[in-house]
């Protein structure tokens, strides 16, 4: 396989906390592969485990965006709408050269509207290698990147993947220790340790945070979220706060998935304001 060839944007208003729908990996070539020629192709970043992608405006970055969603994702967050990318094996293997075909395709649209390439998941980093390649071949062809991240990983995103990414979209799930294990059945440390590395690079970030009634809305965990993104400085330059929604329930159920949140309810308008409110006191840009 062979590597395809080939800024900054006004910031629009972003559609919150609604589950796309996506066409899978339909258009997108795939591969089959004996055991070890696909794990020395994965090792390469020549090949990924690819859940599905789309072209979408202003969700995922500023104007059109390719967003190619990668299968896998070490956090089991207990809101998510998505299950059916936790794990690798549910992905199909797809080149990079093909996605980086899609992107050449798409290069006047992403010119036009101040576009570009999203690699989100599942969370991309646990694709390292697959990653950097679409990366460095979308740079190659001077197409905006964007990665959405919940940073858990950010280890794995070595000093080159980091100079070819314009923007991050980093997912902060909670600001407490203990709330982000209760959340996500991980560490909430990688988060902040990737949060230092985007600062001290000067990588342009949005945050993301996922306001859930009885699970992270409570003030104490709040205002820990808003002290970790005032600690990052300049590089942040938006938050979002995404009210939790029922809409992603159904794919727990068919996958034989345990829901925990069966009874929660979205927040009220009154609680999302104060929420926003907590960052924007903080002299925070909030969505």
């Amino acid at each position: 396989m062979t590597l395809a060839q080939g800024h900054d944007t006004a910031m629009p208003a972003v559609p919150l906390g609604l589950p796309r729908s996506r066409s899978g990996t339909a258009g997108l070539a795939s591969v089959e592969l004996d055991h070890a020629a696909r794990m020395t192709a994965v090792r390469a970043g020549e090949v990924g485990s690819v859940h599905s992608w789309e072209l979408v405006t202003a969700v995922d970055g500023p104007g059109t965006r390719l967003t190619v969603f990668l299968a896998g994702c070490p956090l089991q967050c207990l809101y998510c709408h998505n299950p059916d990318t936790m794990q690798m094996r549910r992905g199909t293997d797809v080149p990079a050269d093909e996605i980086l075909a899609r992107v050449a395709r798409y290069r006047t649209v992403f010119k036009a509207t101040g576009g570009g390439l999203t690699v989100s998941g599942g969370e991309p980093l646990m694709q390292p290698a697959y990653l950097a390649r679409l990366l460095r071949g979308a740079k190659a062809m001077d197409v905006h990147t964007t990665v959405d991240t919940s940073g858990f990983f950010g280890a794995q995103c070595s000093d080159e993947m980091l100079e070819n990414i314009d923007l991050v979209l980093l997912d902060i799930k909670s600001g407490l220790p203990d709330t982000y294990r209760r959340v996500t059945g991980r560490a909430l440390q990688p988060t902040l340790d990737f949060g230092r590395r985007l600062r001290d690079s000067g990588t342009r970030t949005w945050i993301r945070f996922v306001l859930v009634p009885g699970l992270t809305d409570a003030p104490e965990n709040v205002e820990a979220v808003a002290d970790h993104v005032v600690a990052m400085g300049p590089v942040v330059e938006r938050v979002e706060v995404l009210p939790f929604h029922q809409m992603g329930r159904d794919k727990w159920d068919e996958l034989g998935m345990r829901y925990e949140l069966d009874e929660t309810q979205p927040p009220a308008p009154e609680l999302v304001e104060r929420v926003r409110a907590t960052f924007r006191d903080r002299g925070l840009s909030v969505y």
